[in-house]
């Protein structure tokens, strides 16, 4: 089953940061491939996606942990949640490892 990826302002505005930093290309590819694989199947092993108790969703939803990068310094983080609607997933924030 596939996703529809939606953004929340935030995650919008993270996104944006990120391809327009010419040195932050690597992330921007990390995070890239992140969402694609959010597209296609949240539990994909390789996100490691755990639920990420500190947060809820714009409307109170469990709020979801995928890595973009890991053993890296600063590693970044796609923050998510399910919905609004059936199929979709809003992404948050992408920021580094609080």
């Amino acid at each position: 089953m596939s996703f529809t990826i939606k953004f929340t302002d935030q995650g919008d505005s993270d996104l944006d940061k990120l391809e327009k930093a010419r040195s932050k290309k690597g992330i921007l590819k990390a995070v890239q491939k992140c969402l694609g694989y959010l597209e296609a199947n949240p539990k994909h092993p390789g996100l490691k996606t755990h639920k990420y108790s500190s947060l809820t969703g714009p409307d109170g939803e469990d709020v979801f942990e995928a890595y973009a990068q890991n053993n890296t310094p600063g590693a970044y983080r796609v923050f998510w949640c399910y919905g609004p609607g059936k199929n979709e997933i809003t992404i948050i924030a992408i920021t580094p490892h609080p």
